[in-house]
């Protein structure tokens, strides 16, 4: 009976894959550049830039700001020892592949808004 739940718990628990050399250091410049950028350009967009707000400029702040708590989320977990691990490192990649695709889509529609072809 013991020797059937040992087998079984063995079966259960996968090897842990670490990465290659330099991956981890990679991906937390990449993120760090990105949030750099979100940031001052959040700064720049929300507290310096004249004009009057529009609800498209709201919607691109709002995600602006999603995209920024996203990419401190995969900043945090690159930060944790178990993200050397494969599998948790693809879910921290697509952490902040979502941080960037929306990022970008915050970035087009704040260009957008700042132009007279989006004003809403």
């Amino acid at each position: 009976m013991q020797g059937n739940i040992v087998a079984e718990l063995k079966d259960n628990q996968r090897s842990r894959t670490p990465l290659p050399t330099g991956y981890r250091q990679g991906i937390i410049t990449a993120i760090t550049v990105l949030l750099g950028f979100s940031l001052l350009f959040m700064r720049y967009w929300s507290f310096e830039l004249p004009g009057r707000w529009t609800v498209s400029s709201i919607i691109a702040a709002v995600l602006l700001a999603i995209a920024i708590v996203a990419q401190m989320i995969a900043l945090w977990r690159s930060l944790q020892i178990k993200d050397d691990d494969e599998i948790e490192y693809s879910k921290t990649l697509r952490w902040f592949l979502w941080s960037a695709v929306i990022l970008l889509i915050s970035l087009a529609i704040s260009g957008l808004s700042f132009s007279p072809l989006l004003r809403f």
